[in-house]
């Protein structure tokens, strides 16, 4: 108990010292004067993945189309707007790519650059909806391992991130990420249109490798930076690169299983694999749109959105 006791004031000593060298333009900012509103929300975030399946198990699925829609083009916008503030900001203020420091000035493109990270770690807790979706609508083998992880761990990280270094080579793996997340929520956007859509829908897998080649860049960044001896906070860089071997061994597993095992009888049957690719991710896929009607039929009225 001791050693406890021992290790929790050694934890917030820390903390209080680290908050002698956070950025103070950020520190009355909304969510970062405290990480309890963050991990407060990811605490019910993994409430709910507990709570949200037992709830739905005995009810019929919510089908949720017109709130997808509107869901997925809103996180297209916000992240297409993140990536432009980013860019535009990044060459106002003559960033470098290759090795950026953190600025803490005023300077209107540094606070403007910090700001669409600030809209950027939002973004992430937004997108704990992914999954309040998935369960709603009972696809539940969509809720991996894989997709827990990222959205879990990616809003608390971003947190931290904000509070030491909003700026500097933190654009560079924001700006890429919220460009790939255009893409992504584009997708599950036209999928969400409807069964439709479906013929156009051929390129869910580069998606999945266009990610990959994002984690790679990261690491090779990071270490270039690491290398060199670039002055951006060191801690930082290597748990980018210890976070983005993670997501390597992660989404590898996930591309195999989805693109490159041959699938067995029972998946050739129309049973979706334990990740849940064979599905369309947050759209609208035909199969599912046969199963709703199928539970229409059998069942009566299906749950109105």
């Amino acid at each position: 108990m001791e050693a406890v006791t021992h290790l929790v004031n050694d934890t917030v000593e820390f903390y209080k010292w680290g908050l002698t060298i956070a950025d103070k333009r950020v520190e009355s900012w909304p969510m970062m004067s405290s990480p309890i509103p963050t991990l407060a929300i990811s605490c019910l975030y993994l409430l709910f993945l507990w709570a949200g399946p037992r709830y739905m198990q005995d009810r019929q699925p919510y089908i949720l189309r017109k709130t997808l829609i509107v869901y997925n083009f809103s996180m297209v916008v916000l992240n297409f707007y993140i990536a432009k503030e980013l860019l535009l900001a990044s060459r106002s203020a003559g960033y470098s790519y290759l090795c950026q420091p953190v600025s803490y000035s005023n300077d209107v493109n540094e606070v403007r650059i910090a700001s669409a990270l600030w809209w950027y770690y939002i973004s992430k807790g937004v997108e704990f909806l992914d999954t309040v979706f998935f369960i709603l609508r009972k696809k539940f083998t969509q809720v991996s391992f894989l997709h827990v992880y990222h959205h879990c761990t990616m809003f608390i990280l971003w947190w931290i991130g904000m509070k030491w270094v909003p700026g500097g080579q933190s654009f560079f793996g924001a700006t890429i990420n919220s460009s790939i997340h255009v893409l992504m929520y584009g997708y599950y956007g036209l999928a969400a249109l409807g069964p439709q859509m479906q013929k156009y829908l051929w390129w869910k897998k580069y998606l999945t490798i266009i990610q990959m080649i994002q984690f790679h860049v990261t690491i090779g960044h990071a270490g270039h930076s690491l290398y060199t001896g670039c002055p951006f906070p060191a801690w930082m860089q290597w748990a980018l690169i210890g976070y983005a071997v993670t997501f390597i061994i992660l989404f590898a597993n996930f591309y195999y299983h989805a693109y490159r095992r041959k699938p067995s009888s029972s998946q050739k049957a129309g049973k979706p694999v334990a990740n849940g690719t064979s599905a369309v991710a947050n759209g609208h896929s035909k199969a599912e749109e046969l199963e709703d009607n199928g539970k229409r039929q059998k069942k009566g009225r299906a749950k109105r959105e």
